[in-house]
Order: C-alpha cells, then structure tokens, then sequence
C-alpha cells in the first residue's frame, strides 16, 4: 500500500497544511475500484494507504437509522478510503458513551452535549469535535382530545419521561412555562416505547422525531382499525418552544488532542469520512435504511426510512457545513444547563463549561480535507414521503 501524508502538526490543527494535503491528495492516483457510496458521495480521500489505523466508537444506543451516517461510512468502505478500520460498538440503557471514551474504551462517542458536559464537568477530559446534528429531535406528544398543546398545558398532567439525561428538555420547557417540576406536574418514569400513551397511563409521552414518535403512528387506533395518523396527536417540538438542546456529537479524548499528533490526524480522517457517510445517507434514503436494517436493527424496514428520514432533517440544512459546532446553539444548551433546576433544584450544569469543551478546529480541518468532492451544506435537502407500516415493518 502507498503511503499517505499526515495531515497535522503536533497537537493542533494545522489548517493550511490540510488544505495543502487534500490538494496533494486530488492529484493521487485514483482508485481502480470504489464502491458505489464512495461514487455517489464523491469521496476525496485517497484510495491507498500504507498503513490503517485502528479506530472504535462508541454509540449511544443500538443499532437503528440515528446512526446511519457512521454505519454507511463503514459498510461502503468510505472509512477504508480514509485509511481507517473503524468498529462500531453498540449502546444500551446501562452504557454512557461519554464515559467509555473518557474510560479509554473508545477513540470517539456520540453523546448528547449536555449529558457530555455533565460528565466533564465531573472530571472527564472529553471534547466535542463535530456537532453532527445541528437541531433538536425531541418531542412531547399527547392525544389531541388531551388538549396539550403548550408545556403550559403540562400542569396536573402525567409527564412522561425516560431519565438517563434524557429530559433535560422536559425541566427547560417546565421552566419557561413557570411550572414546578415537583408539585405542578407529573413526572411518570417512561420506557423507551409509547405503550404509556396509548394505554392513557401517561398524558404527554417524550419521544424522538425518528423514533418514539413513529412508533405511535405505527400502532393501530382500536376505534378504527386502522394505524393512528398525525392528526390524532399534539406534538410539542422543544426545537420550536426554544429549549432544544444540541443533541447527536461526536466526542474525543481532550488529553489525547493536546498531545498526540497522531491521534488528531485520525479524528481528521475519522470526521471527514464521516460527514461523507451522512451525506451518503441524505442523498439515499431508501439505500441508508435498508443497510441499517440488514446491519442488525430490530426495528422494521418503514420504520429505519422514517428514522433516516428524519434524522437528516435534524443535519440538513447545515449552514457552516455538518458538524460545525454554532455558537449561539452551543450557548443556548449551556445557558438552559446551568438554568434548569430538576425536581431536587439541582442543575445540570453548576458552572460554565471549562475552556476547550468544543474546538471547530478538527470539523474546520475535515471540511477542507473534503474539498468540494461532498456537499457539507445539503442546502438543497428535501426529505421523502415514508409511509409507515404497522408496527414498523
């Protein structure tokens, strides 16, 4: 195998010296062969490498279309053309990404920012180097007879929610709405299904655009035998109320940055091939979801193309390119971290993230590595029609 350039100087990024090397690596000898996603997304790394890095990441919950993107990048052989052997280790209830990362159990995580900070802020020296999703996903539905249209409407109802860092969001709509999470509402402990909404145990259920939310209009309405439409729910977007909290990034070893030059080309090549997965993903739909089911999902074929589908409605449209992390976004979920007092008036946060937290620097870097060979701004995304089938099959 050929050689392939470095991309970094010794602990930091060193923009001009990648723009350099993506131009070096235009003039390469192109591959023979490449896969059809690599064609299709117009891959600008080179197609042999004299060396392949071992690289893990760890996910935050299983297998399914959240994650289509790195599960593209993989299977299509895009990490291959970055000179990367990517593994990708399944999530679950009881595992939190940010701290197998910070535990040396992964090179990089996906992690939700502010369940991330939390962990830093207890001592784990973690940053986030790609903002992938740049809104928001999480819902509060209701059946439309129950009248929830607002968090006001919360007040004497039962508020689903799942813990595990997971409702922060519900506390920052509690709060905006001058409701206290401790006598005016609630609080039901939810499982990660709707079977609490459609049983009426619960009034507003938490659930994810790509998700919980389609699992409802999976399920049959018993008065009509027919599957539950849109019509029959409220959907409270904490997007749209202003307490949306950035969500889906991707995490790496702060100590790791600072010091090691070799582990910042890796998270150059690891963030570049990448955002070329996702934008794989967003231009085929229907090929992104059926490669996450025949990857092991245990949801349903209708259900993977609504989860891709709307997965890439929280990336797309990216203003600054995928994964650039916006400061006023950044700011909003820190300010409601520090702000949101949960049922015991404790916060999230107690005080303001620590310099270098997050760095553009890597993202800025892998943008450059790409060049114009992929669209890293989607501006002209539309999403599909999916049609949902009973119980997502």
């Amino acid at each position: 195998m050929k050689h392939r350039m470095k991309l970094l100087g010794a602990g930091v990024v060193a923009l001009p010296l990648v723009a350099g090397a993506a131009t070096a690596f235009a003039a390469t000898e192109p591959p023979t062969t490449e896969s059809a996603a690599t064609e299709s997304a117009g891959s600008a790394a080179p197609a042999e490498c004299e060396s392949v890095d071992s690289v893990t990441l760890q996910l935050q919950w299983f297998f399914q279309g959240q994650f289509a993107g790195y599960m593209a990048a993989r299977d299509n052989g895009i990490y291959e053309q970055y000179c990367l052997d990517v593994e990708i280790l399944e999530g679950g209830v009881d595992i939190v990404p940010q701290q197998v990362l910070a535990d040396g159990g992964a090179d990089f995580a996906i992690a939700w920012v502010p369940k991330a900070l939390a962990t830093r802020e207890a001592g784990a020296d973690i940053v986030n180097i790609a903002q992938i999703f740049q809104r928001s996903g999480t819902l509060q539905v209701s059946f439309a007879d129950a009248g929830i249209t607002t968090p006001e409407d919360f007040e004497g109802k039962n508020i689903g929610n799942w813990g595990f860092g997971n409702e922060y969001e519900i506390f920052a709509a509690l709060a905006q709405a001058g409701l206290d999470p401790a006598s005016d509402v609630n609080l039901v402990q939810q499982q990660f299904d709707m079977v609490g909404l459609l049983d009426r145990s619960i009034d507003a259920a938490e659930a994810m655009t790509y998700n919980e939310y389609a699992q409802a209009l999976e399920a049959v309405n018993p008065d009509t035998g027919e599957l539950y439409q849109p019509e029959d729910f409220n959907v409270i977007s904490y997007e749209e109320v202003g307490v949306g909290m950035l969500q889906d990034a991707i995490w790496a070893d702060g100590a790791r940055l600072a010091d090691d030059e070799a582990y910042v080309d890796i998270a150059t090549r690891f963030v570049a091939a990448s955002i070329e997965g996702w934008a794989w993903a967003r231009d085929n739909v229907e090929d992104a979801a059926a490669l996450v089911v025949d990857g092991g999902s245990q949801l349903g074929a209708s259900h993977q193309l609504w989860q891709v589908n709307e997965v890439n409605k929280l990336i797309w449209p990216a203003e600054n390119g995928i994964g650039y992390i916006d400061e006023a976004a950044w700011t909003r979920t820190v300010d409601l971290a520090l702000n949101t007092p949960n049922l015991e008036g404790t916060t999230v946060l107690t005080a303001e993230p620590t310099d270098g937290a997050y760095t553009n620097d890597i993202v800025t870097a892998a943008h450059e590595l790409l060049g114009d060979s992929v669209d890293i701004n989607g501006a002209d995304f539309a999403p599909i029609e999916v049609t949902l089938n009973e119980g997502g099959e």
